[in-house]
């Protein structure tokens, strides 16, 4: 299989609280219809969603393990439905989500997750009605088709097993060559005792990483020394780049972000519930 790399536009994440519509509960006034209203104690942007399912033509279709999607306040919505990543313009406003063309990568995918990627991607594109129930987002679509959300509960850092998905430089992000060997897909997993460990894309690693508020200060790292493919070794260059000195982190959901102060880094992805935590080496 060839290895595909793509670059996509990465936009810096931030809290923006979706208006409400109509009147306030309790407010004593009204001129509103009193139709249902998207409340602005929830937020929408900035808020890691996992995708539940959508609904086209009145066929529910489940979403696959791990679909997402966020919307920040730059005015751009990436999306992963399970195997493509997509960007695609967005506003807000009231209880009105537009969403723009969406642009999407081009790697294959296993038949049923591209078949459920193909109805979210119809459904994604245009003006939705919002509706936030607790940490559940409904977007309906004129003519029906809706897709369901909810909000995705942080991650741990520590005793989850990262997998690295993409490679981090300033404004861009490219994805981690899809083909790698499954025993050298780069990964790691941070422990109580403050070490860090897991694959670079080629060798398995072990270090010491220094975690203070939303700092991690990683030390030097030891690893075995063999070769691999130029792809491998590539990929295991800018994983191991990422991982020294300090670099800033955040989790949203299921996904970590470590940024170094150059603007380098790696996005990771936690494992899936009974997958396993713990790093294989390889």
């Amino acid at each position: 299989m060839r290895t595909q790399r793509m670059t996509l536009s990465v936009s810096v994440l931030a809290l923006l609280t979706l208006a409400a519509c109509g009147t306030e509960s309790g407010s004593g006034s009204g001129s509103g219809d009193g139709g249902d209203t998207v409340q602005s104690d929830v937020p929408v942007t900035g808020v890691a969603w996992s995708v539940d399912s959508v609904t086209v033509g009145g066929k529910k279709t489940e979403a696959p393990e791990g679909a997402r999607m966020e919307i920040d306040s730059k005015g751009r919505a990436t999306a992963d439905f399970g195997c493509n990543h997509i960007g695609v313009d967005a506003r807000v406003k009231g209880d009105r989500i537009t969403l723009g063309k969406p642009v999407t990568t081009q790697m294959a995918c296993d038949e049923d997750i591209e078949k459920f990627e193909k109805a979210a991607i119809d459904v994604m594109g245009g003006e939705h009605t919002a509706k936030l129930s607790g940490e559940k987002l409904t977007l309906t679509k004129e003519g029906g088709h809706t897709m369901e959300l909810s909000e995705e509960k942080a991650a741990d850092l520590v005793g989850t097993r990262w997998t690295v998905t993409t490679l981090l430089s300033g404004e861009t992000a490219t994805t981690v060559p899809a083909d790698l060997p499954k025993e050298r897909a780069p990964h790691l997993s941070f422990a109580d005792d403050g070490t860090v460990r897991g694959n670079s894309g080629c060798n398995s690693f072990s270090g010491k990483a220094t975690v203070k508020g939303s700092t991690i200060v990683f030390g030097s790292t030891a690893g075995t020394r063999k070769m691999c493919p130029e792809a491998e070794m590539e990929t295991e260059r800018a994983v191991l780049a990422a991982l020294s000195g300090p670099t800033t982190y955040t989790i949203k959901g299921s996904t970590l972000t470590l940024t170094a102060a150059d603007g380098k880094g790696i996005g990771a992805s936690a494992a899936a519930p009974g997958s396993g935590n713990t790093s294989q080496h390889g």
